[in-house]
């Protein structure tokens, strides 16, 4: 998969060269290129944005860097993503969409109030929001959304059971988790994980993700419920 970022400020994607993200990179699963939207401005000093027509507090980002900036990216297979507060809300279930489906991601990255209108009329595929609340800029979110996906490109994680097994499969949580040593301050893990039966620490796992969604995120259960009542 290519992901390219176009962004005002390319050095707050230093995370993306470390840890899994950077193996992947070695290994030629993911392709991430970082580009700079200021590289396309015709303005003498580079800027790239203006005041908003109708007056109001705050600058808009400039159409023309923006538009040339996407181009020179863009091909047939693109699929560009605006990293929005008014985008769709994304969830595993998104994030599994765009792994599976897209072979070649644009994220733009906004900031200040925004971005003009005309660049999602135009260019945008889909405006994605990782929450319901305001951020400086689109870098934190589009650094999330090339983490999320990648755990589901294959050989990624190395081990394809664990993304079968995290939470928000089927709406559940995940169940709790545990390692030596056997007793840590008074608390002793769970005996049925001892027993060596798979049977009965699987059934114990999803007696575990339901109780613990049922109680941290009703909304999540009630979705599971309706999913297992309809089959």
């Amino acid at each position: 998969m290519k992901v390219t970022i176009l962004t005002l400020f390319p050095e707050m994607f230093e995370p993306l060269k470390h840890s899994i993200l950077k193996r992947a990179q070695d290994n030629n699963l993911i392709q991430i290129e970082i580009v700079n939207i200021r590289d396309f401005s015709l303005d003498k000093n580079k800027r790239c944005d203006d005041y908003s027509y109708g007056g109001g507090a705050g600058m808009i980002m400039s159409p023309q860097p923006l538009y040339d900036s996407i181009s020179s990216v863009k091909t047939s297979d693109s699929y560009v993503i605006y990293l929005s507060p008014k985008g769709n809300i994304l969830n595993q279930h998104k994030v599994k969409d765009l792994s599976c489906l897209k072979k070649d991601l644009i994220l733009v990255c906004g900031h200040y109030e925004g971005i003009d209108e005309r660049i999602i009329e135009l260019c945008v595929d889909e405006e994605i929001s990782i929450g319901d609340y305001i951020l400086t800029g689109g870098e934190l979110p589009a650094m999330v959304l090339v983490d999320c996906i990648s755990r589901y490109i294959p050989n990624v994680l190395g081990n394809e059971q664990t993304t079968s097994e995290e939470s928000f499969n089927e709406n559940l949580l995940e169940y709790p988790q545990y390692t030596r040593p056997r007793t840590f301050k008074g608390i002793d893990v769970p005996n049925v994980l001892l027993n060596g039966n798979h049977k009965e620490i699987n059934d114990w796992r999803k007696e575990q993700s339901i109780k613990i969604t049922k109680l941290k995120r009703p909304d999540l259960y009630i979705s599971w419920k309706k999913d297992n009542e309809s089959k």
